[in-house]
């Protein structure tokens, strides 16, 4: 697979993910749970725009230049220490509304995760300039499985985003 046909593959990749977040947001009523998802769909949104963006310089000049991707979600580490908090609190029943709200939050994890594999496999068959855009494109999308995951402890927990009713997502 030629730089060309990769970026276009994740261009397809990236559609695919941003309708999934346009769908949830429209699905869920929790307004924790539409914040995040505007958010991921604004992020998937820009990763479209970054792409196309690179496209046409390849296009145009053989080359890619390696132009910061941008992402507005804490870093993996961040969110997980924040886990780890919101575990040693969690307990109790999910109404049927949340369960409901799980069933979005699931299918937006498993589309995470086939980004993030998407994009590891991108880095394992290119190289030089390829190689490093996609790899800043695994260490966002690391952050989006956990920024998914979080609001799904969010709602098997206490309804807090790690010890707090709220959550920011530009504090980090």
């Amino acid at each position: 697979m030629n730089l060309d046909e990769a970026i276009q593959a994740a261009l397809e990749f990236e559609g695919g993910v941003h309708r999934t977040y346009q769908v949830a947001m429209e699905k869920v009523t929790n307004e924790t749970a539409k914040r995040v998802f505007k958010v991921l769909c604004d992020e998937e949104m820009g990763h479209i725009d970054y792409l196309r963006e690179r496209l046409d310089e390849w296009r145009k000049t053989g080359k890619i230049s390696e132009k910061k991707l941008r992402t507005s979600i804490p870093t993996k580490s961040a969110i997980d220490a924040g886990l780890k908090k919101l575990r040693q609190q969690a307990s109790g029943k999910r109404s049927a509304k949340e369960e409901g709200e799980l069933d979005v939050l699931h299918r937006a994890l498993g589309v995470e995760v086939q980004a993030s594999n998407f994009y590891k496999e991108m880095v394992g068959k290119l190289d030089g300039a390829g190689q490093q855009m996609f790899a800043r494109f695994v260490e966002i999308e690391e952050g989006h499985l956990a920024i998914v995951q979080a609001e799904i402890n969010a709602v098997n927990g206490l309804g807090y985003w790690f010890d707090i009713a709220e959550f920011d997502l530009e504090a980090g």
